[in-house]
């Protein structure tokens, strides 16, 4: 006999965490899925999306909707066909993940059919849109990490880039303007970032002007992310991007995640693995995924002013496993 329990978690941040296209967030808000059976749990979190998108359906009402199936054992290969690719399905579908590998007496690892436990991986560390001035004093206090993502999308953006490489001269760059670009910007600003050091952009566009990266073969990698959400996502992504950021809360969960790992690998693409707000139980997974990546964004513990008592330890930007967080 199955047991769902669904929790509604707040965690504040050390700040604001401010992006181009919503509100600044002062609070992480998560849900976290339990699924207990004959003594074994699974868990998953994810962000609960529709408290700073009110066009995102509401996280809590869609996992519930699935509790009587799940405790009537339905699985997580079925559960696609119960709930669309996105965060609800993500904190249930790494539930029934981890609780399928203690099933089995198996890591989560084996259970993704990765060759060996994961090992740790350095993240990037985001500093949040604001002011040229301020972007660059935050960039002077975390100038001692080896990459950092800007989020950007505003007026003023070269300055912002130019003004943090003069704070960090030594530190890697990736930039993310989440979708609030035209293609002119884009292009305008190409040979700059090129000059200044800037290693990947992140989806500049919306999705409604992508058509225009057709043939645009940048000397920076344009990643997708908004544009990326599943498997399904890879057809139209071709000849545009030339990378793909792989989220859970997007994909809806590892299941899908790993089919998506393998079918842009497969077809050439660069791969992001990225995060939303959250702790350690959302990141435990997505560590996983990230064994594969060249650019891994899961610095969400980091933005918080206190993560979870079980946790994995971010030594600087160096995150290492744990499995009792997750899979083990």
């Amino acid at each position: 006999m199955r047991k769902m329990n669904i929790y509604v978690e707040k965690w504040p941040l050390h700040e604001p965490f401010i992006i181009s296209r919503m509100a600044p967030q002062l609070n992480g808000e998560v849900v976290v899925v339990e699924i207990e059976q004959n003594g074994l749990i699974g868990r998953g979190e994810c962000e609960r999306m529709d408290v700073f998108e009110p066009a995102y359906p509401n996280v809590v009402k869609m996992i519930e909707s699935v509790k009587t199936h799940i405790e009537s054992g339905l699985n997580r290969l079925d559960l696609r066909s119960h709930l669309p690719s996105g965060a609800a399905r993500n904190a249930v579908d790494c539930a029934l993940f981890e609780l399928e590998a203690k099933q089995a007496s198996l890591p989560a690892w084996q259970l993704a059919g990765f060759s060996g436990p994961p090992h740790p991986v350095v993240t990037v560390y985001t500093l949040s849109l604001d002011t040229a001035e301020n972007m660059a004093k935050a960039a002077e206090r975390q100038k001692h990490r080896p990459i950092l993502k800007l989020k950007l999308g505003r007026q003023g953006d070269l300055d912002k880039v130019k003004a943090v490489r003069e704070a960090a001269p030594d530190t890697r760059l990736v930039i993310d303007a989440n979708t609030g670009w035209s293609f002119s910007q884009l292009t305008s600003y190409l040979p700059e970032l090129v000059k200044l050091g800037v290693e990947m952009i992140e989806q500049p566009l919306c999705p409604e002007e992508e058509h225009l990266l057709e043939g645009l073969h940048p000397e920076i990698p344009i990643v997708a992310d908004e544009s990326c959400l599943d498997c399904s996502s890879l057809e139209a992504l071709k000849g545009r991007y030339q990378g793909v950021n792989i989220k859970l809360d997007k994909t809806g969960g590892m299941t899908e995640a790993l089919a998506l790992l393998d079918e842009a690998e497969n077809q050439g693409f660069e791969i992001m693995v990225g995060c939303m707000l959250g702790t350690s139980l959302a990141m435990a997974p997505a560590l996983l995924l990230s064994q594969k990546a060249r650019w891994v964004d899961i610095d969400g513990p980091l933005l918080l002013s206190k993560d979870r008592q079980a946790r994995m330890h971010y030594e600087g930007s160096l995150v290492h496993p744990n499995p009792s967080v997750w899979g083990e």
